[in-house]
């Protein structure tokens, strides 16, 4: 699986880059790079029921959207380099310290040695492990963790061409992203929780409502109601859209908060379609919610 790196096509870049002499799209060389593994308690109540989420949040991304609240791993690049077995460790130690699950955080970039990881310690995990991904991913990749995941948590953030060309410079963004739901929905079947409430298996979908943009949400949630059904996902409707200094001029409509109109309309048309899942209020949109990238449980 190390050949991945070679000839690099494991998201739907396929940049084809030789990770081992240079950087592919997302960013990163071939070596397993993250920024954070630790007790992660401000996911949704299915996933950090108890002590909270086991999270690894990998550093590099091969979306770059323009208003990412992770900007300094995902573009910034901070990050600190381990191994397949560095990355089993901080699994087990995560599981140790009572995580909820193991989350997996922008993930697919270092899906060999992901991989590597879990098929080395597998018999030793209790907990789930949760992949969770901004959804820009080849159905194909997503087809080789079956059996390694036992919850999805993917986002599906544009319907349109146009908007995610423009915020990502992704347009066959929704294309890859549907793909790759249908086959994690397929893998995981009908949701299951353990006695707490916690989530054990099934996909749970995340969508970011965006301001100016409540109409291509309205566009997602249809299809996600269209092509899925309640007993196979849950569905999160995000509020915590946050406008950084960072966010380039030239994208003045992202320069300012989701409106109440625009978030209720969204949430208002998945009650109406039967969507069960979860919802935010407007004080989630602070640049406090956003993680401490500080190397701590990596290093």
């Amino acid at each position: 699986m190390k050949d991945d790196y070679l000839h690099c096509t494991l998201c739907p870049r396929r940049c084809g880059a030789d990770r081992y002499s240079g950087r592919g799209c997302c960013g990163m060389g071939a070596a397993p790079t993250a920024a954070k593994a630790s007790l992660h308690k401000w996911e949704e109540p299915c996933i950090a029921y108890k002590n909270g989420a086991g999270t690894v949040f990998f550093t590099g991304c091969s979306l770059h959207c323009v208003y990412c609240q992770n900007n300094v791993i995902s573009r910034e690049l901070y990050g600190a380099e381990t191994s397949a077995d560095g990355l089993a460790d901080i699994f087990l130690r995560l599981q140790e310290q009572g995580a909820d699950n193991i989350e997996l955080v922008t993930p697919t970039h270092f899906l060999p040695d992901i991989i590597a990881a879990l098929e080395k310690i597998r018999h030793r995990l209790t907990v789930p492990v949760v992949y969770n991904t901004g959804g820009y991913e080849l159905a194909e990749t997503v087809r080789r963790l079956e059996g390694l995941v036992d919850v999805y948590l993917p986002d599906i953030k544009y319907f349109s061409p146009e908007l995610s060309a423009r915020y990502s410079n992704a347009p066959d963004y929704f294309e890859h992203a549907s793909a790759a739901v249908l086959e994690m929905i397929r893998q995981t079947g009908t949701l299951r929780y353990n006695a707490e409430g916690g989530l054990t298996r099934g996909t749970v979908i995340r969508h970011l409502v965006l301001p100016s943009c409540r109409h291509d949400s309205l566009r997602i949630i249809e299809w996600i109601a269209e092509n899925t059904t309640s007993e196979q996902v849950l569905v999160s409707i995000m509020n915590q859209y946050t406008p950084f200094d960072f966010i380039p001029e030239d994208f003045p409509e992202l320069r300012r908060r989701v409106t109440k109109m625009e978030y209720n309309s969204v949430v208002r048309r998945a009650a109406e379609l039967g969507l069960n899942g979860f919802t935010q209020d407007s004080s989630s949109a602070r640049a406090e919610y956003v993680p401490d990238f500080d190397l701590s449980g990596i290093v």
